[in-house]
C-alpha cells in the first residue's frame, strides 16, 4: 500500500505534487527514506562530500501533478519617489 503525501514544488512551475513517502516501520532506513554517509578524498583524507544511498521500501521518483499553480504576476516597483511627482526632493539632508 503506498504511503502518499502532498508536496509543493517550485521547480519549472509551481505545483501540488502527489508522491511517495518512505515506510515509517521500515526496518533498514527506519522511515527516513534511505542513508546518508559521508565520504572523503583519497589523497588527502579530508571531507568531500555527501552521498544519498535511497532505500528500497519507496520510489524517490514516483509522482503526480495534481493542480499547477499560477504565476502571480510580479509587482513592479517605480524608481520614483511616491510622495513627490517629480521624483526628486528639494530638502537638504537632515
Amino acid at each position: 500500500m503506498p504511503r502518499l503525501r502532498i508536496h509543493l514544488t517550485g521547480w519549472d512551475r509551481r505545483a501540488l505534487v502527489l508522491t511517495d513517502a518512505p515506510r515509517p516501520d521500515c526496518p533498514d532506513c527506519g522511515g527516513e527514506g534511505g542513508h546518508a554517509y559521508d565520504y572523503g578524498d583519497y589523497a588527502t583524507g579530508e571531507y568531500a562530500g555527501t552521498e544519498w544511498d535511497p532505500c528500497h521500501c519507496w520510489d524517490e521518483n514516483r509522482r503526480w501533478v495534481l493542480v499547477r499553480l499560477p504565476r502571480l504576476p510580479r509587482r513592479r516597483t517605480s524608481a520614483v519617489d511616491p510622495w513627490r511627482p517629480s521624483g526628486y526632493s528639494d530638502e537638504p539632508p537632515f
